[in-house]
């Protein structure tokens, strides 16, 4: 599910690192966003809308929409979509979206 090519956009992966999701052990790249290690994990429900909790997931990719909001470390509300992955980060869907992996 990772995009490995592009005919404009360079993708500069770097190490293999890990990441644990929702209590799950996963790995990306150095280099990508959080979001985009989760997407190609074949994840794509990021959360839940916050009244009628219709699914929300990778959808503008620039930090504006806020459908990717998640739990990193602790902090709440993080963007994982301009979020770059680090080694050993802890991602938790935010509170009411239940387990979603």
């Amino acid at each position: 599910m990772r995009i490995k090519e592009h005919p404009i956009l360079d993708f500069k992966r770097g190490e293999e690192i890990s990441f644990s999701f929702n209590g799950h052990p996963l790995v990306g790249y150095e280099g990508e966003t959080i979001a985009a290690a989760l997407h190609a994990q074949d994840i794509k429900v990021l959360g839940k809308s916050l009244f009628t909790h219709r699914p929300r997931g990778f959808y503008c990719a620039i930090g504006n929409c806020s459908s990717c909001n998640m739990i990193v470390n602790g902090v709440s509300n993080v963007r994982t979509c301009i979020t770059d992955l680090e080694d050993g980060m802890v991602v938790n869907s935010q509170e009411g979206a239940g387990s979603i992996l």
